[in-house]
């Protein structure tokens, strides 16, 4: 184990479910590999309720538990090994250059040693990790390495949900990291497969939007922001006068009165695509190799609003398309093909870390 713990962590043995909590919802995604094809063999969606979770803080521990024990039962697998996932807000992260011929206890020995340097709080506070990335380009004899830190508790409060609901945490990544580890199984829906194309995934949430860009399928930026599907939700209550619980109820079901999407939805979308313009525009802004998106890829709860890529589509003027993670993998019964098909584009994050039982990179 190295000292950052369990953050980015290392040789991951097969045989893990990928574990997302989200301010919504517990998600839970166990994949499986036959050949060269993966197989999405259980999954289970189990709703949160309001101020479980605040700003990627678990408030309410041992409801999130519970909710957890019912993803696990429903989704029918006896798999108690886990990845869970912190904020990409909770964690800095920082290249920096090492000797080539350290040994990895060599670095880390160093690293604690020099941590202050890098890292604004005191190290007892924080859980550390590290992955060396290759030679370095500033020093022929270096190795670029990436250091990751998390404050402990944003750490702790996930271990602590999954072992309290019975489950082992054995690898805590970082959200934007399993967002992009899913993106491979995005690519049959890029143009050219993504190859020398410029593609956004877009995964908006309940409360946070993250935004990832990836070019000839490498990332080239991330963002990540305050908006998403709880002000469509704080919409329908404010217009509807109705309670939030009632209005959440409403939204996903779909039993919401006539002229609802003239009247709500149309300035919820308006406001959606207004957020990802913003996005690109830092992300222009901040690269001078960069001057066009050529797709979006809608992931995350709100992707699943009927007609939402034609409506930023005709807004943004940018080829959009709704995330198909599973469409080249098999589905076991036991995954309920018809649900999963339901909630798949929400599913990117808990698939990016589900696929940590493959990843033998590390």
């Amino acid at each position: 184990m190295s000292i950052l713990d369990k953050l980015i962590s290392r040789g991951t043995s097969r045989g893990l479910v990928g574990l997302d909590i989200s301010s919504s919802a517990v998600k839970l995604l166990e994949l499986a590999q036959r050949g060269d094809r993966y197989v999405v063999e259980a999954y289970a969606v189990e709703p949160l309720p309001v101020d479980a979770v605040n700003d990627k803080q678990i408030a309410q521990p041992e409801v999130v538990a519970e909710a957890i024990k019912r993803a696990v039962q429903r989704a029918g697998t006896s798999n108690r090994n886990v990845a869970v996932a912190v904020a990409g807000s909770s964690v800095i992260t920082k290249i920096i250059q090492m000797a080539g011929s350290l040994s990895e206890s060599d670095m880390e020995e160093q690293i604690k040693a020099e941590a202050d340097q890098y890292i604004p709080y005191p190290i007892e506070d924080v859980n550390l990790d590290f992955q060396v990335l290759g030679t370095s380009d500033k020093d022929a004899g270096a190795v670029d390495v990436l250091l990751a830190a998390c404050r402990r508790e944003q750490v702790d409060q996930r271990v602590a949900c999954a072992e309290l609901a019975g489950l082992r945490p054995v690898v805590v990544d970082i959200e934007a990291y399993a967002l992009e580890s899913a993106c491979q199984f995005l690519s049959h829906q890029m143009p050219a497969e993504g190859v020398k194309k410029t593609v956004a995934v877009v995964d908006m949430g309940a409360s946070t939007t993250s935004v990832l860009v990836l070019h000839d399928k490498e990332t080239v930026y991330t963002r990540d922001q305050a908006f998403g599907g709880k002000q469509l939700t704080e919409d329908i209550m404010r217009h509807y006068g109705m309670s939030y619980e009632d209005a959440g109820k409403a939204k996903r079901n779909g039993n919401l009165p006539e002229g609802y999407e003239s009247e709500v939805l149309a300035h919820f979308l308006s406001d959606m695509a207004q957020q990802i313009d913003r996005s690109f525009q830092f992300f222009f802004s901040a690269s001078a190799s960069h001057a066009q998106i050529d797709q979006i890829i809608l992931a995350g709860g709100c992707a699943h609003i009927p007609g939402v890529d034609r409506a930023i589509q005709d807004r943004l003027q940018i080829p959009t398309v709704i995330a198909r993670p599973f469409a080249q993998m098999s589905v076991s019964s036991r995954a309920r093909p018809a649900l999963l098909a339901k909630d798949e584009a929400a599913l990117l994050i808990a698939c990016g870390l589900a696929w940590r039982a493959f990843d033998q990179a590390d």
